[in-house]
């Protein structure tokens, strides 16, 4: 059995959190997640979706859940990065992950600073022993110059600066997500785990992923601590598609 613990991106149920963010968590914890990790926070102050960091802290405590990451977007870890570090500390994450960044990506000047800014915050996370990263959607995949842009990217970044690969956004974009885990060594402290290629409200397990070199990489060639479910029903309601996938992830002896 796996040791590395199975959290769920709030994204996949987005309208369940926008409706009622304390029964959210408390079906992400029904469902049998042990994390979850909210996204879309910009830093401008210390409280998301209308709940202050505290009471978010107590919310996770009350349902047994860790906050296994946050997304979130640039300038929270460019000109907010204070504020992010204080609203992760309350909550007690240690990754603070850009979700994506398409107007950097689209040059390599820009991905520089991209680069800059995951650099900068590494730097200034590391006595607290917490990280900076980035999320892969497909358009991280396109060709810059010659060269994909997600491997310009990590080219410039710091080794501690976590690569957080989402396998269906990667191979959604054109990329290939096996490949870039063994292009990286050492980089994907939390993977995201979406399957590609299925049918409608899919699970993992029913798309084309080769899972068990997936899972073999993460827990030989890279330091993973966490893997991330994002599988969620239309418009981020209800809970199946996230149960149905981590119950998937059971039978495959990863939960």
């Amino acid at each position: 059995m796996s040791q590395i613990p199975v959290g769920l991106q709030l994204y996949s149920v987005r309208g369940e959190v926008q409706q009622d963010l304390p029964a959210a968590l408390a079906g992400t914890a029904a469902c049998g997640y042990v994390g979850a990790e909210p996204w879309g926070y910009p830093g401008d102050k210390l409280e998301w979706m209308g709940h202050s960091a505290q009471a978010i802290r107590k919310l996770y405590d009350d349902h047994g859940l860790a906050c296994c990451g946050m997304h979130l977007a640039p300038v929270a870890l460019s000109d907010n990065l204070d504020r992010t570090i204080e609203m992760n500390q309350i909550l007690g994450n240690r990754f603070l992950i850009i979700a994506a960044d398409p107007q950097r990506m689209k040059a390599r000047e820009t991905i520089a600073e991209l680069a800059g800014i995951l650099n900068r915050a590494a730097e200034k996370l590391a006595p607290l022993g917490m990280y900076s990263g980035y999320h892969a959607h497909g358009f991280d995949f396109a060709t810059v110059d010659g060269e994909v842009a997600w491997d310009i990217l990590f080219s410039q970044t710091l080794p501690e600066v976590i690569m957080q690969m989402d396998i269906g956004n990667c191979a959604g974009g054109g990329g290939d997500p096996i490949g870039e885990l063994r292009r990286f060594p050492g980089r994907a402290r939390s993977v995201h785990l979406k399957d590609f290629g299925g049918g409608p409200e899919s699970v993992i397990g029913e798309g084309q992923a080769d899972w068990p070199t997936i899972f073999d990489l993460c827990e030989k060639q890279h330091p993973t601590e966490w893997y991330v479910v994002e599988e969620g029903g239309a418009d981020g309601l209800g809970f199946s598609v996230c149960r149905r996938s981590l119950e998937a992830l059971r039978r495959m002896g990863k939960a």
